[in-house]
């Protein structure tokens, strides 16, 4: 295991157990996710048991989700960031304590070296959802006499990517040699927060202190991530130290490891780190789904990950915990109009 420095703290990368200086990221067919057949599903399980284990990244094909939804939800993401600056600090995620809202441009640094990330954002999340000790996590939602349409699209995306993050969880259940329903008591209220993020063009010499988002590794158990158009920024980091392009590709959804998940199968699973640079000179827009357990769900590792050769590496820690404390690293108050920290 080595370390790397990032905005959300000190990250384990866990590159010890086959992992691959892969060029590429694998296309997995989840056509048999809805077979009656156990084998088949095994067979399945299997793919992502291998894209797991070497890459942590992998795309995912014939996953259920109308694009429809998805489109939807890209254009009234569009309308919002197409508002003036003042029209949308009225979300300004600052504004509550649940880390939803609006986040300008530099607003949050996920590397403690850089000056910030060159992107906006809008988070969301369950309403019901318990943060810490007295927090819910309630939505900041612009008025809807300035966009009607934006929270029913958004609302509907996140039911469609919520139901496919569940469908998963059997999958790496199955790859982990458990029972299909193992992790479904840790799923009554998943702690899950959806982002709708716009990246404008950057032009010159890169400038690694100022990219679209510094190098990281995601919190939660997985990330279902949809790329909007065909706009390349996303690069994830191969186990011979080189970046990896992962352009967006019709019909999939990018699906990576998260630290929850590398957690609990003692660093088996890859938490990979990944980055994004938009030198397109178009506008980039994504819609990550950051999928992760019950706040209360005390994360701790497998026994089945644990060995003579390989101890557990990690202290068991409440999920809730372990989430807010990122959250708290990653986002910086910064003056929306300058992008001067505050």
């Amino acid at each position: 295991m080595t370390t790397l420095q990032t905005g959300l703290g000190e990250r384990l990368i866990s590159n010890d157990v086959n992992g691959k200086a892969f060029t590429e990221l694998p296309i997995i067919d989840l056509t048999a996710l809805s077979s009656p057949n156990l084998e088949d599903r095994k067979a399945l399980a299997a793919e992502i048991q291998a894209a797991c284990v070497d890459v942590g990244f992998f795309y995912i094909k014939n996953h259920g989700i109308a694009e429809e939804v998805l489109s939807t939800a890209f254009a009234q993401a569009r309308e919002f960031f197409d508002q003036p600056l003042d029209k949308k600090m009225l979300v300004d995620l600052h504004k509550g304590d649940s880390f939803k809202g609006y986040a300008p441009l530099m607003g949050e640094q996920v590397d403690p070296a850089s000056r910030g990330d060159v992107h906006e954002s809008f988070d969301l999340g369950s309403d019901d959802q318990a943060l810490g000790e007295g927090k819910k996590t309630g939505n900041l939602w612009p008025p809807a006499e300035d966009l009607p349409a934006f929270r029913p699209a958004l609302e509907s995306a996140w039911d469609s990517i919520m139901a496919l993050g569940k469908r998963l969880f059997p999958l790496i259940a199955l790859s982990l040699n458990l029972e299909e329903d193992y992790f479904a008591k840790y799923l009554t209220n998943p702690g899950s927060v959806m982002r709708v993020l716009s990246y404008p063009p950057q032009f010159g010499e890169v400038d690694l202190k100022e990219i679209g988002i510094g190098a990281h590794s995601d919190y939660e158990c997985f990330t279902l991530l949809c790329q909007h158009g065909d706009v390349q920024a996303l690069q994830v980091l191969n186990a011979a130290g080189d970046w990896v392009q992962a352009p967006p590709i019709p019909g999939t959804i990018v699906v990576n490891l998260g630290d929850q998940l590398q957690r609990w199968t003692n660093g088996v699973y890859k938490s990979t780190i990944h980055r994004a640079i938009n030198r397109t000179g178009k506008e980039r827009m994504s819609m990550p789904f950051f999928f992760g357990t019950d706040y209360d769900t005390l994360l701790e590792v497998l026994p089945s990950c644990i060995s003579p050769e390989r101890p557990a590496m990690y202290e068991p820690i409440i999920a809730g915990k372990w989430v807010e404390q990122r959250l708290a690293e990653t986002y910086i108050k910064v003056d929306p109009v300058t992008g001067e920290k505050i």
